[in-house]
């Protein structure tokens, strides 16, 4: 794989740090408000260590999707930066051209977004396998890991040659979760990944997620569920999906 033109940062971070984010600012310009600018995010830090699952927490408009899609390349920041341990290398995805952030999403960071948009007439089976076909994963391999979760995750075998178009929402969303989980990815984003889910299939992803933690995956999550974030005080701490909050209070 090519190597990415970035400038490394001089200090080293800690050797269980997956993910850092340093002084992080993103302000929105309202062009049909008069081009009144909206500050969202003021300085926000952040470090994430493998194994570890951080909830963002906050009121809504607060700025925490935001925050995942800084996260993420899908907003260009102010200013600040967004670290990514992507193999053996330190590299600052606000200083990256396009195609390395795509670089970078294939094999480093994968993210649960609240919606799958996806083509329309082509098949769950294949929409859920393509980040592991674009790794190279012979199809058959690719598609048995897809059909593995797809039935722990109690998608139903008649859908599975169905575009997700005609799916429900939580048909679609138990989609867009075994996209992001096939790929071992050392870091993963959550939006609301349970929020079309009942009781039964968000416990089910509580579990999957607990795996790819004790993997050593770093979890970065909006998780409006208690019982997905696992933050109550009866829960013990071995059974806790996260670890700690950042709290964004405006």
């Amino acid at each position: 794989m090519q190597s990415l033109t970035v400038n490394h940062r001089p200090v080293d971070f800690s050797g269980q740090s997956l993910l850092q984010v340093e002084n992080l600012r993103k302000s929105f310009v309202l062009h049909q408000q008069g081009g009144i600018n909206l500050s969202v995010l003021e300085g926000v830090s952040l470090s994430v260590n493998a194994g570890e699952c951080v909830a963002l927490s906050g009121a809504s408009g607060s700025g925490k999707s935001t925050f995942m899609r800084c996260l993420y390349a899908n907003y260009r920041v102010d200013s600040g930066s967004v670290w990514i341990k992507h193999q053996e290398d330190w590299v600052d995805l606000c200083q990256l051209a396009p195609h390395e952030i795509l670089a970078v999403r294939q094999t480093t960071i994968g993210y649960v977004s609240q919606f799958l948009r996806v083509i329309p007439r082509v098949p769950a089976l294949e929409v859920a396998a393509e980040p592991l076909l674009e790794l190279g994963v012979d199809i058959d391999v690719a598609y048995n890991k897809v059909k593995d979760l797809f039935r722990r995750l109690n998608l139903s075998e008649r859908l599975w040659h169905l575009s997700p178009t005609t799916f429900s929402g939580g048909e679609k969303q138990r989609v867009n979760i075994t996209r992001a989980l096939a790929v071992d990815y050392p870091i993963l984003l959550l939006d609301e990944p349970t929020s079309a889910l009942d009781a039964t299939n968000r416990q089910v992803v509580i579990e999957m997620l607990q795996e790819k933690k004790a993997k050593g995956c770093a979890l970065i999550g909006i998780f409006h569920d208690e019982e997905v974030r696992g933050l109550a005080t009866s829960r013990s701490a071995s059974t806790q999906l996260c670890n700690r909050e950042l709290i964004f209070d405006r």
